[in-house]
């Protein structure tokens, strides 16, 4: 019997060059480009997440951070259940943009979705870059506005998947919780079955990311 399959429409926020589309080329196929190219408008991709005994499908929404593309951005996060805000833990413009960002989605997005706030970039701390976004605020940030909160390194592949099972782990409860209240359908639209609760304290979770089971 196949699990039940939930969808998720997930768009990339950030400004250029902060490593968007490297780490939904890390997420989906555990790949990482050094010289990749910027992004033109946005990029579609689609990864599966095998989560308990539910997957969960991400159709991910990869948005250029060129500043002639910014008033694209609402055209892919109208009706997203989900968005990573990602910023240069290496520059602080990129999180003055991130900032932006999150204002925007609180204001203009679905009132129930999912911000994940992202910091990349921390292979470059490591090989002796200096650190220009101090955890704390980033953390303070996310908290103040209710937002998920990781730092990841696409390049080494660091906490890029716990990205993803994060905001997996967070929607499919939401959508459950609010089942009953909507006749089977989610806050999000979603149409959710009665087994599609994710058991956080199974720990058995696993993606399908370029056949690594991370």
């Amino acid at each position: 019997m196949n699990s039940p399959v939930t969808s998720i429409k997930l768009v990339l926020l950030g400004e250029a060059a902060v490593g968007k589309s490297s780490i939904v080329l890390r997420f989906v196929s555990n790949d990482f480009s050094e010289n990749k190219e910027p992004t033109i408008g946005a990029a579609f991709l689609t990864q599966r997440v095998n989560m308990g005994d539910h997957t969960i499908k991400f159709e991910i929404w990869d948005t250029a951070g060129q500043e002639r593309f910014a008033s694209l951005a609402p055209m892919y996060y109208r009706n997203a259940q989900a968005a990573l805000v990602v910023y240069d833990v290496t520059k602080p413009q990129s999180f003055i943009k991130a900032r932006h960002w999150v204002k925007e989605l609180h204001e203009q997005a679905s009132k129930d979705i999912v911000i994940a706030l992202v910091g990349n970039k921390l292979d470059m701390i490591e090989a002796g870059a200096e650190r220009k976004v101090a955890r704390e605020e980033a953390e303070n940030l996310a908290q103040e506005e209710n937002l998920l909160f990781f730092e990841t390194s696409a390049k080494t592949g660091d906490n890029v998947n716990e990205v993803f099972l994060g905001i997996g782990q967070k929607i499919p409860l939401k959508t459950a919780q609010n089942q009953a209240q909507n006749g089977g359908r989610g806050s999000s639209g979603l149409r959710v079955n009665d087994d599609s609760r994710v058991d956080l304290r199974s720990g058995n979770q696993s993606t399908s990311a370029g056949g690594c089971n991370c």
